[in-house]
């Protein structure tokens, strides 16, 4: 086996690896979550200290460091399409474990949800290149601006509408899809600091930065929260939608991504991200089961 083979080998195994911690890492801090006491953005440092009080919310961070790791020797060892591809499809790593080590109970409806998220977010990376820019960090700083502004904006609405009771869909799943927002603007706003090290630390004084951080804190507390109110499954599987579909839309207007090469490649991609807008749909329980599950979420 050359060099090469071996390489790419490791790579995909430390992708498979990095799905597996990722989503195990979610359903260790599901189950922290709701043992500590509800976030409070009011008090976020004590809010802090309580999730990591949680045995299990500690665990969960621990692991997802580790899969964090893995995910950056995936990419660095195999194609980012293909290694993206096996991330993308580890969703199917959480319904399988939260149903038989976690206690939850998947019905067919959610089953297909994430099958269908999962296979149409592996056919987008593998035939576009993984999203993201790859291994381009050059980006226009119009389209930057302009997509984290929207994301920004659109998260925003997510916060708020979750506090409104007229919205038929369960509150955790609108926190959850503006956590995985918040994890998308960050990734995005890191690949484009990366290009900007170019010039060495002085690259770090990037308004970038600030984003990077203030995102990162408001999707920890973001996604702290959701666990907390919402089903386990659906607030994982939406958060982690939210954050692989946004990267791989910055791809195409952010870091100059196509859509593809040829009509027919076009259709799949086109039709890869109708399917996963429809899978997503299909996760959340229905919505009086779902107020069931954030009333039982909300006692003590």
């Amino acid at each position: 086996m050359s060099d090469v083979s071996l390489a790419v080998g490791v790579g995909l195994l430390c992708a498979l690896l990095s799905a597996l911690g990722t989503n195990l890492a979610f359903l260790f801090k599901h189950r922290g979550a709701v043992a500590a006491p509800a976030v409070d953005m009011r008090h976020p440092l004590r809010s802090a200290i309580d999730l990591f009080r949680s045995r299990w919310w500690s665990i969960g961070w621990g692991l997802a460091a580790v899969a964090f790791g893995l995910h950056v020797a995936a990419l660095s060892l195999a194609p980012i399409s293909i290694g993206q591809a096996v991330l993308a499809g580890g969703l199917v790593f959480l319904a399988v474990l939260a149903e038989r080590f976690f206690g939850f109970q998947l019905g067919r409806r959610q089953w297909v949800g994430i099958g269908v998220v999962a296979v149409s977010l592996a056919l987008l990376t593998l035939t576009g290149g993984g999203g993201g820019g790859g291994a381009n960090s050059g980006y226009s700083l119009a389209g930057m601006i302009i997509f984290e502004g929207i994301a920004v904006c659109v998260g925003l609405v997510l916060v708020f509408s979750h506090l409104s009771e007229r919205i038929p869909v369960q509150r955790g799943v609108l926190l959850g899809m503006a956590a995985g927002l918040g994890f998308g603007i960050s990734d995005v706003a890191i690949k484009a600091l990366s290009g900007d090290l170019d010039r060495g630390l002085v690259g770090l004084l990037s308004p970038w930065s600030v984003l990077i951080v203030t995102a990162a804190v408001f999707s920890f507390f973001a996604s702290a929260r959701s666990l907390q109110i919402g089903d386990g499954v659906a607030v994982i599987a939406v958060t982690s939608v939210a954050a692989n579909l946004s990267t791989i839309v910055a791809g195409l207007a952010v870091f100059g991504d196509e859509l593809g090469d040829d009509a027919r490649e076009v259709g799949v991609r086109v039709a890869a991200f109708a399917l996963i807008l429809l899978g997503a749909a299909l996760i959340p329980a229905p919505v009086r089961a779902g107020e069931a599950i954030e009333e039982a979420a909300g006692e003590p």
